[in-house]
């Protein structure tokens, strides 16, 4: 016979300890030294170059929006070949966020910049033949600014909790639920962090100063806190960074007519990812070869962005050539590295050149229509980034 007394439910703020050590410890340190390491163990490099899933019979494989943050290219060019045994021709350009990486005779990067017709950041893939980037000294230089907005936004993230931003701080609670005992748990550990980051920030790879220092190393306090309260405390960051990142100043970026202007004096083939995050760039017919119609996190859309990518190519538009369709994998080869256990499932199942969009019944209608596959996509982007 059941008891008929009630169960007792462990209610997510009972499980927030009372007092945490302010200074830094030793266990502390510690985690901060794992989660900001780039030399692959073992057991990380048999995750990254045996990919979970092989997919039979794709002959060409298009993969021109992915990043391999500090995973060795060999590792990455290994677990493609094993994902793929039937490939027979590919196009495989990484696509670093404000960074020029090259892989084999291609090099890329993603990079962020200002639309100011619309009063938005936006982002741009930018792709080159490999020998055209060797005197790029002026885009160098415009990534390089880029790239420093990465580290700062982190540090403003962290003066949020710490100095503190409290209009910030109380719309996240608000959205989140998180109460003050949450807050306290939460700030202790941002104390900490921005601490080590003082402390070792020289040392470590510029790559590695991101908000991602502040996911992975609360996911590191898991055995010792318990998901519960992790969970929550992660839900409560997302909320603050939401608020950190709207904030973030747009004069900040180069406008993208200007990174348009360089990158075309290179000979680089340009392409629009996510735009339904930033729709309106659709409308502003800039210089670009193609859109992104489907990734892994932008894939509502697609059909009504190959009619509008089919609409334009009738119309014509300020290149003068017809708009490719493209589909991205938007992989981040760190995730992968990480324990099966504290991965971002969503993100960990993405893989380079994975787009199955492409054969999708429904969709596979609209590509027809528009003459779309990866084998006519990768021969004239191919051309193009030659000419």
């Amino acid at each position: 016979m059941k008891s008929s007394q009630p169960q007792k439910r462990t209610e997510w703020f009972s499980v927030i300890p009372d007092k945490i050590p302010e200074d830094v410890t030793a266990a502390d340190e510690a985690l901060f030294d794992a989660i900001t390491a780039t030399r692959l163990s073992e057991d990380q490099q048999q995750r990254v170059a045996v990919p979970e899933r092989v997919v039979h019979r794709q002959e060409s494989v298009l993969a021109i929006h992915w990043h391999p943050e500090y995973v060795p290219m060999p590792l990455i060019a290994r677990r493609i070949e094993a994902m793929y045994p039937d490939k027979r021709r590919s196009l495989i350009i990484p696509t670093q966020h404000n960074v020029l990486t090259a892989c084999g005779d291609y090099a890329g990067v993603e990079i962020d910049c200002y639309s100011r017709g619309f009063n938005q950041k936006v982002q741009l893939l930018l792709h080159f033949v490999r020998s055209r980037i060797e005197d790029a000294d002026l885009l160098k230089s415009i990534l390089a600014h880029t790239f420093k907005y990465r580290s700062s936004q982190l540090f403003e993230f962290m003066h949020t909790l710490t100095k503190p931003v409290e209009a910030r701080i109380a719309s996240a609670a608000r959205e989140t639920g998180a109460n003050e005992a949450l807050i306290d748990f939460t700030r202790v550990y941002i104390k900490k962090i921005s601490r080590l980051l003082e402390a070792k920030g020289g040392d470590l790879p510029p790559e590695m100063i991101k908000n991602k220092i502040l996911r992975n190393f609360f996911d590191g306090l898991r055995e010792q806190h318990g998901d519960t309260l992790i969970d929550r405390v992660q839900t409560f960051l997302k909320a603050v960074k939401t608020r950190v990142k709207a904030e973030f100043p747009l004069h900040y970026f180069y406008r993208t007519s200007e990174v348009i202007e360089e990158a075309r004096a290179l000979g680089a083939g340009i392409v629009i990812p996510h735009p339904e995050q930033f729709w309106p760039i659709l409308l502003a017919d800039y210089d670009v070869d193609g859109i992104e119609v489907w990734n892994p996190q932008s894939r509502k859309y697609t059909e009504f962005l190959i009619a509008v990518i089919n609409q334009k190519n009738r119309c014509g538009g300020l290149s003068k050539r017809n708009l490719l369709i493209f589909m991205g994998d938007d992989t981040h080869m760190a995730e992968k590295t990480r324990a099966p256990e504290v991965q971002d499932q969503e993100k960990a199942a993405r893989e380079i050149g994975y787009q199955p969009a492409w054969d999708d019944f429904s969709i596979r209608k609209a590509l027809i229509r528009a003459g779309a596959n990866r084998r006519n996509v990768i021969q004239e982007y191919e051309a193009r980034l030659g000419q």
